[in-house]
């Protein structure tokens, strides 16, 4: 008698779900390793692996992998942190080169934008913000390192970012799931939700940054119509000057 194989689980890299049931905790750190870290990851997802984690590890019945929630931040936080780290240290030492070899236009994309952050609000802001931007979070880590920012620097505000933005999905997501019952069965308008939610302190500081933008454009214009005329070079003669010359 042929003993039974073992059912085979197909994995969905762009499912959350899919992933935290078939590497739980350690599968949450391994992505954001991957997505924060290497250039390859740019396509998977952060933001939903982390809210539906904490969605799991909430107790009581519900449908999917039981997760611990102290394993799923410590995973969650450790993934982040030392992928962003990897992804400056590979940009210092070749990002650009390794940008301008990729033909994918996301992320191409992503670096522009990655790099726009970083020359409108300065390295420690744009560190900050791009952990909620999807894509961007993956290129500004080796970009930062191939522009020279200084490694300091780089730490501080990456660590500050990957702590808000791990701990405070994680725990969005356990909040919700405890308190209200069965909505891992509406998981995917929530998460997408929570998305979108995320990525609105970015949109409104993008708006004042252009806001601003065309107020020290207009300010400029106004000042260079209000500037006086110089003086005429030469005077417009008189008809008698005219009549004169002409004799």
């Amino acid at each position: 008698m042929l003993a039974a194989s073992a059912p085979t689980v197909a994995v969905n890299l762009l499912d959350a779900s899919s992933l935290l049931a078939a590497f739980g905790a350690l599968g949450i750190a391994v992505v954001l390793f991957a997505e924060t870290g290497l250039l390859i990851g740019f396509f998977l997802p952060g933001d939903s692996l982390l809210f539906t984690a904490g969605l799991l590890s909430r107790a009581g019945t519900h449908a999917g992998p039981r997760l611990d929630l102290a394993q799923v931040l410590v995973a969650s936080v450790v993934g982040a942190l030392a992928g962003a780290q990897c992804g400056y240290a590979l940009g210092r030492r070749g990002g650009r080169t390794l940008l301008a070899r990729s033909r994918n236009r996301r992320l191409l994309e992503g670096a522009a934008r990655a790099e726009e952050l970083l020359d409108r609000y300065g390295h420690a802001r744009a560190i900050v913000l791009a952990r909620f931007v999807p894509v961007v979070r993956t290129v500004l880590n080796p970009l930062a390192g191939a522009l020279g920012v200084a490694p300091r620097v780089f730490a501080t505000w990456q660590v500050a970012g990957g702590l808000v933005w791990t701990v405070g999905l994680v725990l969005a997501g356990y909040g919700l799931g405890s308190a209200i019952p069965n909505v891992d069965r509406y998981l995917l308008p929530v998460v997408a939700l929570v998305v979108v939610v995320s990525l609105l302190p970015v949109a409104l500081e993008l708006l004042r940054g252009r806001r601003r933008g065309a107020a020290r454009s207009a300010a400029a214009a106004e000042g260079i119509a209000a500037a006086p005329a110089g003086p005429a070079s030469t005077s417009p003669g008189t008809p008698a000057d005219e009549e004169g010359a002409a004799r």
